[in-house]
């Protein structure tokens, strides 16, 4: 017996969870058709296809590349004792 001659039940969309809809500013009204990679809401029919181009990352301390390259210079410590706690 094959599963190729088995029909698949259609997709149905997907939630997003926590989304709010840009137009409407519904949450949690948004949903994501797989198939079409496009995003809708159920709330006000706002539709959007998935952009193609990849938006670039903008520049922080944290994901600065040449940060994580510069080596601290490592310094001794001389730790000294106080007659303040003296009686």
């Amino acid at each position: 017996m094959s599963n190729e001659t088995t029909p698949q039940a259609p997709r149905r969309p997907r939630f997003i969870a926590g989304a709010i809809c840009p137009s409407c500013k519904a949450m949690d009204r948004l949903v994501v058709d797989m198939e079409t990679d496009e995003r809708s809401c159920i709330e006000c029919g706002f539709k959007e296809k998935r952009p193609q181009q990849v938006a670039e990352e903008p520049s922080t301390r944290v994901t600065r590349g040449s940060a994580r390259l510069v080596e601290t210079v490592a310094e001794p410590v001389r730790l000294m004792s106080t007659d303040l706690d003296k009686d």
